[in-house]
């Protein structure tokens, strides 16, 4: 499988009305979006939760210090989840300039 096209200097954010947060009932990580709630993994959630202005290197070189994984690996799994959402119209990705 490809990797999504996504930039390292991109600033991925919520979109509008998307809102993060912890199910009261399950305290599974969910998106709350206008027209739906979406369960996240593990995974997104570490992702979306680092969504605070930093930039896509940011995230992974983040992720990679905290999770002592594969930088490769990870930079292919956050691009993928990034593009998901962004399809989804869940985040945005804004370009440093």
């Amino acid at each position: 499988m490809q990797t999504p096209t996504i930039a390292s200097s991109a600033q991925p954010t919520l979109t509008r009305g998307v809102r993060l947060q912890t199910d009261s009932k399950t305290g599974n990580s969910v998106l709350l979006f206008p027209e739906g709630v979406l369960e996240l993994n593990e995974t997104a959630h570490e992702i979306l939760s680092r969504c605070d202005g930093r930039t896509v290197s940011e995230i992974i070189q983040a992720l990679a210090e905290e999770y002592n994984v594969d930088l490769e690996m990870l930079a292919t799994d956050v691009r993928e989840t990034l593009a998901d959402l962004q399809r989804r119209k869940l985040i945005e990705l804004a370009e440093l300039t």
